[in-house]
């Protein structure tokens, strides 16, 4: 429950512990995450040149997969472009593979028209049966003066960020669908993006109450006409009896009117939305919460990479967490 709405009484509200069921398998997975072991399979060593173009101009010497690659290492790691070519020359070397490693100024370069592969790594979840989808943003610091040097200089800059969108499977934590804009974009705008992203069929669609709104519900049914809508409406919304893609909202609000918000929270599972900011969390413990690049297209490349960093991560190893309810007491 919200702390706000239970500040009178939160003494008597016990603690809530999670057991991990899994602890095993987890460590294990955990240890990969670190692990430098790396292989490149016969398919990659033949896509590693980019394939000679017949149209005007320099022939490319990488493939997008060989930028990807590079990028991939120097993001895992926490390094810099030159740090990262000297990462994967050094392991090419050691492994004795006569490839050429792109250098920092190419790396520059495409990563600003870098385009996916179209491959994907397989997903947590089975293919077909329908999903429960999460969304939220968050926002991503940019290059630009800091804090510390407006305050010295008693200037405002003006910095600017960028917002990050994503949509999380709640059952495997997968990120399935991402979206990358400036910090002006509503996020409700980024929806149709979203959903374009995604082929399964949606059972649950969860978001938070900035996505409130007729738009988001016809999106959502015309990505998945049985999809079950829940959104928090605003305090002051009101019932539209002649909106008919609007009646799952109309639900709602009786719903709350009659039983309470928290009621409401418990009986349609808007918990499970916290996933999303757990989503947004290890993106930025992994990741970090600033964006390296400095044009906006080398910005989406980064944020897609890492994305796919993220989900090969939980792929590894997820934690089974279960509650265990401990007395007020004992807690103390």
């Amino acid at each position: 429950m919200p702390h706000k709405h239970n500040a009178a009484r939160r003494h008597h509200i016990d603690k809530m512990k999670l057991k991990v069921t899994n602890w095993a398998e987890y460590e294990a997975g955990l240890r990969r995450r670190g692990s430098l072991t790396l292989w490149i399979t016969p398919e990659a060593l033949a896509g590693w040149a980019a394939p000679r173009r017949k149209t005007r101009g320099g022939q490319p010497l990488y493939s997008d997969l060989a930028i990807e690659t590079t990028l991939m290492l120097g993001m895992v790691f926490g390094l810099r472009l030159r740090q990262s070519e000297g990462l994967l020359s050094s392991v090419l070397d050691m492994m004795g593979l006569d490839l050429p490693v792109p250098d920092h100024t190419t790396l520059s370069r495409r990563a600003r028209t870098w385009k996916p592969s179209g491959r994907s790594n397989d997903p947590q979840h089975v293919a077909g049966e329908p999903i429960h989808v999460l969304v939220d943003s968050t926002s991503l610091k940019v290059y630009g003066a800091g804090q510390w040097l407006e305050e010295k200089h008693g200037t405002k800059s003006r910095r600017g960020w960028r917002k990050l969108h994503l949509a999380v499977d709640a059952d495997s934590g997968e990120i399935i669908a991402h979206s990358l804009t400036d910090q002006e974009a509503g996020d409700a705008s980024q929806l149709e993006p979203l959903l374009a992203q995604i082929d399964d069929e949606i059972d649950q669609f969860t978001a938070d109450g900035a996505y409130d709104g007729a738009p988001t519900y016809d999106a959502v049914l015309r990505h998945s006409p049985g999809a079950r809508i829940v959104i928090p409406p605003r305090s002051n919304a009101v019932e539209r009896p002649c909106a008919q893609s609007c009646c799952q909202r109309d639900d709602h609000i009786t719903s709350m009117q009659i039983d309470g918000r928290l009621k409401w929270q418990a009986s349609t599972g808007y918990g499970k939305r916290a996933l999303a900011e757990t989503a947004m969390g290890r993106y930025k413990g992994v990741i970090g919460p600033r964006l390296r690049a400095r044009s906006f297209p080398a910005q989406q490349t980064e944020a897609a990479i890492s994305v796919a960093i993220l989900n090969r991560m939980i792929a590894c190893g997820r934690p089974k967490s279960v509650r265990c309810r401990t007395s007020a007491g004992a807690a103390k």
